[in-house]
This record gives C-alpha cells, structure tokens and sequence, in this order.
C-alpha cells in the first residue's frame, strides 16, 4: 500500500519560516526500560493549545542534543516532544563502552518502547518522527499501535549496492577494514577518533555491519528475517518515508527496498529534491539542521490531518476564548 511523491502535501498552519520562541528549555526525564536500563531524555512541553505528543526516534550513534532545534520547533506548535539517548549514547551510555554488553535492536524493542509508553495519552494523539534507523525500529516495538501516525526520514536499507560508486568504497572500507582495526584495539566503535560521530558499543557495530550485506537490511538475514516480517506485517500506522537525492546512506532506491516491508501500512514515499527545495545540500544528516524547517513543517501539517479527540478541539476553543 504504497505511493510515491515528488514533495509532501503543503504546510497549512504556522508559517514555515516561524521563529521558535525563547525559553523553550526541556524537562530532563529518566525513563527505564523494561529491563530496568535508565535512559536519560529530554521533554519539550507545547506551547499554546496541544495538537499531540511527539517522539523523536534518532539515527544511529547520533546523540539527541542534535535532536533540540526540532524538538523546540514542535513544541512551539503545539507538539509535547520526547528526545531520548539510547542505552550506549550520549547521556545513556556507561563510564566505558568497553565490555558494555547489548544488542542493536535492544534500542528499538527496550528504549523507544519505553519513549512511547511515557508519550502515550488518551487526551490527544502521538505521533512519531524517525531518522534513519528510526525507521528501522518502528516495526518492532511491541506498541507501535499507540502511535497515530509515523514520518521518518533518511531510513533505507544500508546495503552498499544502493549507495553511488564513490560512497560504496568508502563504506565498504569502513566495513571491512577500518571498523575491525578499531573494534580490536578499543573493544568498540571508536567513531569519536575518526570525528564520525559518537562511539557504538560493539554488538551495535556488529549487527549493523551484518545486516548492511544485506539489500534489503535484516529483511533477508536468513537466521530473522521471517521473523522480523511477521512484526512488521501488524503495522497499520499511516507512514510517511521522506529522502532527500543526495542523501548518500539513504537515497530513495535504498529506501523504497526497505519500506517494502511496511506492506500492509498506508505508506507514502517522498523524494526530496535539494536543488528545487532551496534548502541546500541535505545529506543523510541535513534534514534536521536549523535550515531544514520546511521539511519539518511539512511532517507536522501532515500531523495535524489526523482526527483529533473531542477533548482537545474543546481545549482550544478555551484557550482562544479568553485570549490565550
């Protein structure tokens, strides 16, 4: 159940260019997982009358710090957004990722369960935004169906085949080459030595690395992928899946053999072009930059078509009648 579109429905609502006001300062959360890991989040409370609850669902090795210019600019409109680290990230990670014990999908089936289960509300809908593996996740958590509607970014399948000839080498190298020289020497991804971001626990790099032999990511790992299918098969959150065409890690072929496993899922599939947008190069990482505003208004006026509780239309009109 899939379309595909060259750009998103138009914003209605706020301006896209509407500045955040000041004093958006977040709430810092700890949350436990079910297995009882503690994960340090931050939580963004709407300004004015609230259109819904929001989770950020990060990329991988990518700290939620990166995450605040738009989690301030949800919140500004209206959306209550979570920001979270995963277990062996940024605030969540131990003294030393050497001997740190945990598996990749840990992140997905433990941390961003327990994003959801703090977000969900009876009073109004939540919502979520992915980057990258953040798309990857959706389909496995255990309550994907609290969330009304789901708009990720840059999720693709990882394999080197989709990638251009260039940026295929490269990753390649880092694969077979780089990675296990630093693996060896510090007992995890040093990425931080290599100024690629933050480091990764050693299953995280692992199963990561394994999965991206795949063309269509742990879809096709013979030992899961049955199962993996099976999960993502009970998905019926309306999807949107946006990427931009310079997005080297996740151009839209990479995407489009991923997001064929959301197959009973209304899905959209949205690529962005750089040039015509005049944002600029975009990359795997541009799309939540401070210049990339419009894209983030276009995933929150698609948020706004979803039915809201009766409840939350009698709050506003409250609010709008006694001036705010």
């Amino acid at each position: 159940m899939t379309t595909n579109a060259s750009a998103p429905p138009r914003a209605t609502g706020p301006e896209t260019g509407a500045a955040v006001p000041a004093g958006i300062e977040p709430e810092q959360l700890r949350l436990l997982a079910a297995d009882g890991y503690p994960l340090a989040a931050l939580r963004y409370t709407a300004r004015g009358p609230v259109r819904g609850h929001l989770v950020m669902a990060g990329a991988t090795g990518v700290p939620q710090r990166f995450y605040r210019p738009f989690a301030e600019f949800a919140a500004a409109q209206g959306y209550t957004t979570l920001t979270l680290d995963y277990r062996g990230i940024g605030l969540s990670k131990p003294r030393t990722l050497k001997g740190f014990r945990m598996a990749y999908l840990d992140w997905a089936h433990l941390d961003l369960t327990a994003a959801v289960d703090q977000m969900a509300s009876d009073d109004v809908p939540l919502f979520m935004v992915g980057h990258s593996f953040g798309g990857h996740a959706f389909g496995l958590l255990p309550n994907h169906d609290r969330v009304a509607r789901f708009y990720t970014f840059a999720t693709g399948a990882g394999w080197h085949g989709w990638m251009p000839p260039l940026e295929r080498v490269r990753v390649l190298l880092m694969w077979r080459v780089i990675g296990p020289l630093i693996t060896r020497w510090k007992g995890y991804l040093a990425w931080s030595k290599l100024g690629m971001g933050e480091d990764l626990p050693l299953n995280v790099y692992r199963d990561w690395k394994h999965w991206c032999r795949f063309p269509r990511y742990f879809f096709d790992d013979p030992e899961m992928g049955a199962e993996v299918s099976r999960r993502f098969d009970l998905v019926r959150t309306p999807i949107v899946a946006a990427n931009a065409l310079d997005d080297l890690w996740a151009p839209p072929a990479s995407r489009d053999a991923f997001m064929a496993g959301y197959r009973n899922a209304p899905l959209q599939q949205i690529d962005i072009d750089p040039r015509a947008s005049g944002l600029g190069p975009i990359g795997h990482m541009g799309y939540f930059r401070r210049k990339s505003q419009p894209l983030w208004q276009e995933a929150l006026a698609w948020f706004q078509q979803h039915p809201q509780p009766a409840g939350v239309h009698l709050h506003a009109a409250l609010v709008a009648a006694h001036g705010g």
